[in-house]
This record gives structure tokens, sequence and C-alpha cells, in this order.
């Protein structure tokens, strides 16, 4: 994949996934690894280089409204076995792609989908 490499200042992107509950969804954040914060019906949580936040949305509803992520990650198949592990959500076996990178997933509690993966 080609990259940009005019200087924008752009530093970080941090998708805003949706709940109807933002102290479950931070609970199933943190036993995925990511250190939570929480304020006034919005979260925030970080792993390594990775920041994703979650708005209360009392609308929410996991087969319309979830939003999606992807992750550029070192070892798909050691973050699918870590994840694999966590109660709740589902996670999706890394697998190679035609493209050439090897992708896993997990979908969280509210139907948020992480995908992940790596140039093979």
């Amino acid at each position: 994949m080609s990259r940009s490499t005019t200087s924008s200042g752009l530093r970080l992107a941090a998708p805003v996934f949706s709940t109807r509950d933002v102290p479950r969804w931070l609970e199933h954040y943190r036993t995925l690894g990511f250190t939570t914060e929480a304020h006034d019906g919005y979260g925030f949580a970080w792993l390594d280089d990775v920041e994703v936040h979650v708005a209360r949305n009392p609308d929410h509803d996991p087969q319309t409204t979830a939003a999606c992520a992807y992750l550029h990650v070192d070892d798909p198949d050691a973050l699918w076995r870590r994840w694999s592990v966590v109660a709740g959500g589902r996670n999706l076996e890394p697998a190679d792609t035609d493209y050439g990178t090897r992708e896993g997933a997990h979908f969280d509690l509210d139907n948020n989908l992480i995908r992940y993966g790596a140039e093979r």
C-alpha cells in the first residue's frame, strides 16, 4: 500500500464506537488488555499505539449502528490467541487473504468490529 509522503500534521485516528452501556463496554475492553477511562457517557480505550473511543447511544442497534476499525499489528495470530480467551464478544481466527495479508477480527459485545492484520 502506498502512503502519502506529504505531511499534513495528522498524528492519530481514533474510531468512535457506539454502545448503550459505556461501563460494560469499558470493562470488556479492559479484559482485552486496553487501559480505559470514562467521562460522562463517553469512554476511551488505549492499547499500545491504538486509541478507541466509545459514545453512549441509547438507540444503539448492533445490527445497524455498529462501527468498524482496522488495526495494523505485528502478529495477528498472537493477538487472536490473546483475545480468543476473553469472555464475551466473538473472535475470528486469522487467515491469509488473496491480497497479501493475514487478518483476524474481534466483534465486541455491541457488534462493533475490530479487524486486524499484517502483511505476509
